[in-house]
């Protein structure tokens, strides 16, 4: 396992951590003991750094996490997020009593007395252009209850906004090989000011693991089924907006890149490690293999130009007019 450091926050995190949204809910049935089998892997591969947020089950994510502290005498980094409990989700809502509830609930959820990372859960664009919302934000890290705050965003823009906030420490922001806007502005300016960067939804929502078919099946409570044109939340989040017939055949195309050694999940995840203004990738994992097999990605060789070449004219061939442009 390699380690960045993420940005301002001076946290040394594992390239490959573990993002807990699975194990909370909407994609399909997951078991908690299973779960925590997964989290357990993950620290025993290396990982450190586990990102969360409140509404993954409703608080069950971040209850698992906490058990896991507690069994664990690792330093383990845990980021959670808070603002999509909000109903309705509008800018006005993000304001100290009702952000400082949902940290509490977080700080009580996770049994710590201080949040390593606060990030806001992708608010509506108005937000970034409220000044005191991150004025607020610095108000409650100097009170104790966080360490450091960030942001995950849905848009680019969202992302630049954000960061010319001095006390934004990282952005998360959906990258992966799909979804490939991020390199052109945002990473450059990122790094200028120092900002972390996580990379999310890095395989595609399973897109990019190259196991999806057209025959594959959903269960209802899965966003892969009910989500897939923005119904429940944006659309971006469910296969990063790809449509799902189309990005299959990228994915074929994909597969001849892959090394003999590697699988096309571990191929999705070092092609994101190998810009280096991201501090991790977060792939989810509901298994102990699944959560080895992604932290093995850390380790795999650079890969070469004709490499990342080939996989941008896939990207463009088939990706680009559907999101480019759109996030």
């Amino acid at each position: 396992m390699n380690y960045r450091t993420l940005g301002k926050t001076g946290y040394k995190t594992s390239d490959i951590s573990f993002g807990a949204w699975a194990i909370g809910g909407t994609w399909g049935e997951v078991n908690d003991s299973d779960s925590l089998a997964a989290l357990h892997a993950a620290i025993d591969a290396g990982v450190n750094f586990i990102d969360t947020a409140d509404v993954y089950g409703d608080g069950r994510s971040e209850k698992l996490i906490g058990q896991l502290l507690k069994d664990r005498s690792e330093s383990i980094t845990v980021a959670t997020k808070a603002g999509r409990r909000l109903d309705p989700h509008v800018a006005e809502g993000f304001n100290r009593k009702q952000i400082e509830a949902f940290i509490d609930r977080s700080l009580k959820n996770l049994d710590v007395d201080c949040l390593d990372l606060l990030q806001l859960h992708c608010p509506p664009s108005d937000v970034y252009y409220q000044p005191e919302v991150f004025d607020m934000l610095d108000e409650i890290k100097r009170a104790g209850k966080i360490r450091h705050y960030g942001v995950s965003v849905e848009k680019i823009e969202e992302a630049l906004k954000a960061i010319e906030y001095d006390g934004v420490a990282t952005v998360q922001i959906i990258f992966n090989a799909f979804r490939q806007r991020p390199t052109e502005l945002f990473f450059e300016q990122a790094m200028k000011r120092n900002v972390g960067i996580l990379a999310r939804v890095p395989m595609a929502s399973g897109l990019l693991t190259g196991k999806l078919s057209a025959s594959s099946i959903f269960s209802d409570d899965d966003h892969r089924k009910f989500n897939r044109q923005g119904e429940a939340f944006d659309k971006g989040e469910t296969f990063s907006g790809v449509d799902f017939e189309v990005g299959l055949k990228a994915v074929e195309e994909l597969r001849a890149l892959v090394p003999e050694d590697a699988t096309m999940a571990q191929f999705a995840l070092r092609w994101i490690l190998m810009h280096e203004a991201i501090s991790c990738a977060i792939p989810g994992a509901k298994t102990e293999a699944q959560a080895v097999a992604n932290a093995a990605a850390s380790d795999l060789p650079d890969f070469s130009d004709d490499t990342m070449a080939a996989v941008r004219a896939t990207y463009d061939k088939y990706i680009f007019a559907q999101v480019h442009h759109r996030w």
